[in-house]
């Protein structure tokens, strides 16, 4: 069973908070903002600790080859190990047809029952630059 939980998007950026915890720097806001408006209309997978990867992974790999790029969320130790494996599987799955990826992790708050819990959000990208011919035997 589907656990189902709404997303809590804070409106403030990443930057901004860490700039009010202390964390300051021009390189990280200019990141930051660059990654935030790559990411809008981003198709978002959600994983439990019960989905099975191979599942997710062609689901991953699918989305990549359609648009590019992929958010997986997950909350727990259990989902986040499901999600991981099925972001290597897919990396297995796309190599082979020429495409590599990347995986960019983050933490986002989401809202269950009314309480704010952190979640893992794994934003699986194309590898930019990446062509077929150059594949290292220990990539395969």
């Amino acid at each position: 069973m589907e656990s189902k939980f709404t997303f809590n998007r804070t409106t403030e950026p990443i930057a901004e908070q860490l700039e009010r915890q202390g964390v300051y720097g021009t390189p990280i806001r200019n990141i930051n903002e660059q990654h935030e408006a790559n990411v809008s209309e981003v198709e978002v997978l959600k994983v439990s600790g019960k989905s099975r990867p191979s599942s997710v992974a062609g689901a991953i790999s699918g989305v990549i080859r359609q648009t590019g790029r992929v958010e997986v969320q997950a909350i727990g130790a259990g989902a986040t190990n499901q999600a991981i494996k099925a972001v290597a599987i897919a990396r297995g799955y796309l190599i082979s047809s020429g495409i590599d990826i990347v995986c960019i992790p983050a933490f986002i708050d989401v809202l269950i029952d009314d309480e704010e819990r952190t979640a893992i959000k794994l934003l699986v990208e194309r590898r930019p630059g990446f062509s077929g011919s150059n594949v290292s035997p220990i990539i395969q």
